[in-house]
């Protein structure tokens, strides 16, 4: 996962996958009748918790159930109340509609909500006495960023507004009833396309303002640029709190972003933070003396910063940062009902947690342990929120689940739904252990984890799979993950790890890899893999490396530089690193702040980072997996190491997911577990 600040020839396609991972061992893993470990038909069965939000008074909570549907093969999203006192639980609308973005209203008798369906993504609110709801306004695009205003009586959000801007020639009339091919796609805008989106529809991101009890809305910012959330009200209601640049270069500047306030009033606007660097997320103090937000210094550019909490006045004056002696990036700030102290979110070695941060910058941590980075793989990741009265909702997971539910109040944590209990009771899963590593380049310590095939038996000896996290400026941790638990029961041990560059470490570590990157992360690998082997339950001629995104380039460029792998799947990979800046959809990004120099100003620079430049070296029969949806790392990327491994008459087929993106290329459940499979049974034929 490449990230954009926080990416007759052998052809296999999914439909070929399923065959592919029928091979070997797998087949008993893809059979239809219960078995004791986990399958990939488990992965219908899985559902998480997020997006918990506990009402004011910390007396319940609502969050969005995550089901995946065997019927649609996609992901369900349903939002869900729970008591906090007694743990019931109910749905809060039965329909067909996806529902999301649960906001409750300063005084807990409401609920707004998105709900999607066929007409597209709708704003309403419930009103939980009475059971009812009620759409608040037709939109015509979907809402994002809802806010409440104190006093309860408006909602803000944001939202596209369409600019098809002025065509670049007069088109020809059409004649009544002719079919002709579709218009030309005329594209001037830098950013026009995202991952996991496609080509961007042409328009504006604006902040809105509607009634609560339903009217019209109103369009409170204009102009050619976008108004980011999450937005905030003032404590006066007067005023909408978002982030933008209104430079006239913006989109040139990905990392740049000032903090305003537009008036509900008249529009006016008023920015309050100026510096170079983002700043974003800002959050009205309860007595409304001040704003917290977040952001960074960004005048070096480098390929990693740790995001800070700054507080100011509420005109913006004397802004200071409290986070600054917290070597680590913190999001998700929240504000403590007596208005002395925030609540933030952060990953520490792996471990997210929630701190209370006080005005004069102490940090306390409050709970640990949080979850819910996603399901394919275990990357670290979490969210909560805090009532009135310090109740603080949060997801929380383990190696052995998907993340649930909990609740943390006066110092004790309550784990409040248990979501895969009847599916993962029947199951026996890897076991999951630290695994201490020291690198061989520096002696740093590395973070990493083992997991252990189920009915693990020490006197024997197992395959292994060396997994790796993409980013690269991202992390690794001891949450659950179906990749692993699938790749555990096919009889694999699997390590992975944080090698140098992975976040929740600290700025220093994460900037190792600063125009440095791939480097010695791959020692960094290397030493993962000696020690496991060390541990002695590892075949040492049966190792197996893959991993996606930036797992994926260092997959290549590890099978370029040695040939101790049997085989190797590498995943939506950067292949060439002058190709994958001009293609991807953060070019505008990737460019400036991973190699400071445009390809055309050093060539040889970018072909010294590219795994294309070592495969000259390889002889490990290699797997390359691509959604065909790609806009992160696009399947030209994969394509290219596909005909170069085939040129060298290397082993290789090429796995292209149909309908997939970067971030989704394992969110319908049938196309994760053949990508699993497909990687396995690659692997199996080398075992």
């Amino acid at each position: 996962m490449f990230k954009v600040r926080e990416f007759g020839m052998r052809r296999v396609v999914l439909a070929g996958v399923m065959a592919l991972a029928m091979a070997g061992s797998v087949s008993a893993q893809m059979s239809e009748g219960p078995v004791r470990t986990f399958g990939p038909r488990d992965l219908f069965g899985l559902q998480m918790a997020s997006d918990p939000q506990v009402r004011p008074d910390g007396g319940a909570v609502a969050y969005v159930r995550v089901a995946n549907d065997i019927m649609t093969d996609r992901a369900r999203r349903s939002i869900w109340l729970v008591d906090t006192a007694t743990g019931v639980q109910s749905p809060l609308v039965v329909d067909d509609a996806t529902n999301l973005s649960p906001r409750w209203s300063p005084d807990g008798s409401r609920l707004a909500y998105v709900a999607a369906g066929p007409d597209g993504a709708q704003l309403y609110v419930r009103w939980i006495a009475s059971g009812r709801s009620a759409k608040v306004a037709s939109l015509e695009q979907a809402p994002n960023d809802i806010a409440w205003s104190p006093d309860g009586k408006t909602l803000a959000f944001t939202m596209l507004t369409l600019d098809e801007g002025r065509p670049l020639a007069p088109g020809i009339r059409r004649p009544d009833g002719a079919k002709w091919a579709e218009p030309l796609k005329v594209i001037d805008r830098i950013t026009y396309r995202a991952d996991g989106e496609g080509f961007l529809k042409p328009g504006y991101r604006h902040v809105f303002a509607v009634s609560a009890d339903g009217g019209q809305p109103r369009q409170l910012t204009f102009g050619k640029f976008d108004d980011a959330g999450p937005i905030s009200f003032s404590r006066d209601g007067k005023s909408v709190l978002f982030s933008t640049n209104r430079a006239d270069n913006w989109e040139r500047d990905p990392q740049e972003a000032e903090i305003h306030a537009v008036s509900l009033a008249d529009g006016a606007l008023s920015r309050l933070t100026n510096r170079v660097g983002p700043d974003v997320n800002p959050i009205v103090s309860p007595d409304g003396a001040k704003i917290a937000y977040l952001g960074y210094d960004d005048s070096r550019k480098r390929g990693y910063e740790n995001v800070r909490l700054y507080v100011m006045d509420r005109d913006g004056r004397n802004s200071r940062v409290l986070t600054g002696a917290l070597d680590r990036s913190v999001s998700n700030p929240a504000w403590a009902a007596d208005g002395k102290s925030l609540y933030v979110l952060y990953d520490d070695q792996a471990v997210p947690k929630v701190a209370r941060v006080t005005l004069d910058g102490r940090t306390e941590t409050i709970v640990a342990g949080l979850g819910g980075g996603g399901l394919d793989r275990p990357y670290t990741g979490g969210q909560f929120s805090v009532s009135r009265n310090g109740v603080i909702a949060f997801t929380d997971a383990s190696p052995a689940r998907p993340s649930d539910l909990a609740i943390w109040r006066g110092g004790k944590v309550q784990r409040v739904t248990d979501l895969n209990a009847d599916l993962l009771a029947a199951k026996t899963l890897a076991k999951v252990e630290p695994l201490p590593v020291t690198s061989s380049y520096d002696k740093r310590p590395i973070g990493a984890w083992i997991a252990l095939p189920p009915n693990f038996d020490p006197t024997k000896k197992y395959p292994l799979i060396l997994e790796i996290h993409g980013g690269p400026f991202s992390a690794y941790g001891p949450s659950f993950s179906t990749d692993v638990q699938l790749y555990a029961s096919a009889g694999y041990i699997v390590v992975y790890s944080n090698p140098r560059g992975s976040t929740g470490y600290g700025e220093a570590f994460a900037n190792t890899i600063d125009r440095n990157y791939p480097s010695q992360d791959y020692d960094d690998l290397m030493s993962v893999v000696d020690a496991a082997i060390a541990k002695g339950s590892v075949d040492e001629k049966r190792l197996y490396v893959t991993g996606g995104s930036g797992g994926g380039a260092l997959t290549a460029w590890i099978v370029g530089k040695t040939d101790r792998f049997r085989a190797a799947a590498t995943q939506k990979p950067v292949i060439n690193w002058t190709s994958q800046v001009l293609t991807t959809d953060g070019y505008n990004f990737m460019a400036a702040y991973w190699f400071g120099k445009m390809p055309w100003e050093d060539p040889q620079g970018y072909w010294a980072r590219s795994p294309l430049s070592l495969v000259g070296n390889v002889k490990t029969p290699t797997l390359v997996v691509v959604g065909e949806n790609d806009d992160r790392t696009p399947p030209s990327e994969a394509d290219q190491y596909f005909a170069a491994l085939q040129l060298r008459g290397v082993p290789t087929a090429l796995v292209r997911v149909p309908g997939a993106s970067h971030g989704g290329i394992a969110s319908r459940p049938s196309q994760s577990a053949a990508k699993a499979g497909a990687i396995i049974a690659w692997f199996e034929r080398y075992r």
